[in-house]
């Protein structure tokens, strides 16, 4: 099992406090499989630190759960939780166009997509409409409940296993015409360097450690990166990067 890695956004303000359960909805054709996540979920946290060894704060609590891109649009807009765990492909509007409407209103929930089997331009999409984690649904336990407490929190999380695949699909895409590669966003040769490692998939205290500096030195990096490029978290940052030739 490939282990994953989160990706930690530069500012936590809009994470959901930890004193209480994030309310979540699961979005997926399946019904055995909304069943098994729905009793991982209904744990108690002392249960999931013992059996996973994973801090997950209030917990969670699962307030809805959908079948079909349009129940997933009607649930959430319902119940409006903190976190929606997503399957792309859903019969009756797939969840790419659930989560296209549901970009539309003023609180998007913050959203995992659960990836089964590997469409790389449906989780590009996926993330440029503000998605915060992919987790292949056969990932262990444990990096699951990783990446929901990352996601409420405010930070991002990206499976390493799709991270290489991700990211040759985007350099695909981006090919510049006649091999010519540009430096767009004004970027320094420092962040060009911070941009890599994040591409990567290294945290704030591992860039750290690369370069001998403080970690606030690299959140201050990250800030002005994040305001040159327009990303909203270290994912998108990876994808765009990567499209425009900015990982060395």
């Amino acid at each position: 099992m490939d282990k994953s890695c989160p990706l930690a956004a530069v500012s936590a303000t809009d994470g959901l406090p930890l004193a209480r359960a994030a309310r979540v909805v699961i979005a997926d054709d399946e019904t055995m499989f909304r069943a098994t996540l729905r009793r991982l979920l209904d744990l108690p946290s002392s249960a999931v630190a013992a059996m996973f060894g994973v801090e997950v704060g209030g917990g969670f609590l699962v307030v809805g759960e959908a079948g079909s891109g349009q129940e997933t649009v009607e649930i959430v807009r319902s119940t409006q939780p903190d976190l929606m765990l997503l399957d792309l492909c859903m019969p009756r509007r797939s969840g790419l166009d659930a989560l296209r409407e549901l970009c539309q209103y003023d609180q998007p929930t913050h959203t995992i997509v659960l990836s089964g089997a590997l469409d790389t331009q449906q989780l590009i999409a996926a993330i440029q409409l503000g998605v915060r984690g992919v987790v292949r649904k056969d990932t262990a336990t444990e990096f699951l409940f990783e990446a929901m407490t990352s996601v409420v929190a405010g930070k991002s999380w990206l499976d390493q296993g799709l991270a290489s695949d991700l990211l040759d699909a985007v350099r695909t895409l981006g090919e510049p015409c006649g091999g010519t590669r540009t430096q767009p966003f004004g970027l320094t040769r420092r962040e060009r360097e911070v941009v890599s490692l994040v591409a990567e998939g290294c945290n704030n205290k591992e860039i750290a450690l690369r370069f001998a500096v403080a970690e606030e030195t690299v959140k201050h990096h990250l800030t002005r990166i994040f305001d040159k490029v327009g990303a909203a978290n270290r994912v998108q940052l990876a994808l765009v990067a990567t499209r425009h030739g900015l990982v060395q």
